[in-house]
């Protein structure tokens, strides 16, 4: 009974990461929409997120967890939105989301170094791969001029990382920390979009990266998280990074370079790979509100 329960909730928690991930991959063509500098969107977009993951928690009566790894939570949230939309305005979209996708990369040192878990030698291999792709990336920003957007994009990445790895650390509450980083961008950025022209554009673009792009997103992104490891949980997220810069290309805003397109290739098949096996849920502390989404 006990592995069919398990089963069950590994299944939900790859669905929650497959809506994420959808929601997550219009942040790129929709901030194309948006003349506002970056910082400005990421305030103004955190008041429409927080509106609807603190209307999730009273309606479902999730308590609020307030700790130390949730405040490292928010923080990893607030700066990891800031990085990322920066990274958008200074390289293309196609860049800053597989450069995000570093992720895995972050979470395997970081499971070495806090949990003394050593990475499998296919997880290494794993890695070179990405390696190389970044390398790839780093080589075409070097004549385009996109060498800052790309390592934002990375340190970005950084932040997501530690962001996946929320439910698993003890006291963790990924959906508590992204509503506290909510709070925490909307107070800091917030009043740099009263200077900006609210046109309907502008307007109906924050709307949606707010409700839907980071709202609903990181409430999928929250629940799937508490369910699927962390490694696992960034890897099936690989969907993101191939359906951004294809909207992107779609709409005719911008389109990657021939190495670009050979290192997102080698990112994206790279981490699919690692993803065909999946890992465990995790064995931290359980938090009631993480496993009863």
């Amino acid at each position: 009974m006990t592995q069919i329960k398990t089963s069950s909730q590994q299944k939900k928690g790859i669905i929650y990461m497959l809506l994420a991930s959808v929601f997550f991959a219009t942040g790129g063509l929709v901030l194309k929409f948006c003349p506002w500098p970056a910082l400005a969107i990421n305030g103004a977009r955190s008041f429409f997120g927080a509106l609807v993951i603190g209307g999730f928690m009273i309606f479902t009566h999730r308590q609020l967890v307030l700790n130390w790894t949730t405040f490292l939570g928010a923080i990893s949230y607030a700066a990891m939105t800031s990085l990322f939309v920066l990274a958008n305005q200074m390289t293309t979209a196609g860049n800053a989301i597989v450069l995000q996708f570093s992720c895995p990369v972050w979470i395997v040192l970081f499971n070495l170094i806090l949990f003394h878990k050593k990475p499998s030698h296919k997880e290494l291999w794993v890695l070179f791969f990405v390696f190389t792709g970044i390398l790839c990336f780093f080589l075409d920003s070097l004549s385009a001029g996109h060498m800052m957007g790309d390592l934002l994009a990375i340190l970005s990445g950084f932040f997501y990382a530690i962001l996946f790895m929320i439910n698993s650390l003890k006291g963790g509450d990924a959906l508590s920390s992204v509503l506290v980083g909510q709070l925490i961008s909307l107070i800091c950025l917030g009043p740099l979009a009263l200077r900006c022209q609210w046109t309907m554009p502008a307007t109906l673009s924050i709307i949606w990266l707010g409700a839907f792009q980071v709202g609903a997103a990181y409430l999928f992104f929250s629940l799937g998280t508490g369910l699927i490891a962390p490694l696992q949980a960034s890897l099936i997220s690989t969907v993101e990074p191939i359906l951004n810069p294809t909207l992107v290309a779609l709409f005719g805003y911008e389109k990657l370079s021939g190495l670009s397109l050979l290192g997102a290739a080698i990112v994206i098949l790279a981490v699919f790979w690692n993803s065909l096996t999946g890992g465990p849920i995790p064995k931290a502390k359980t938090n009631p509100n993480q496993l009863n989404p």
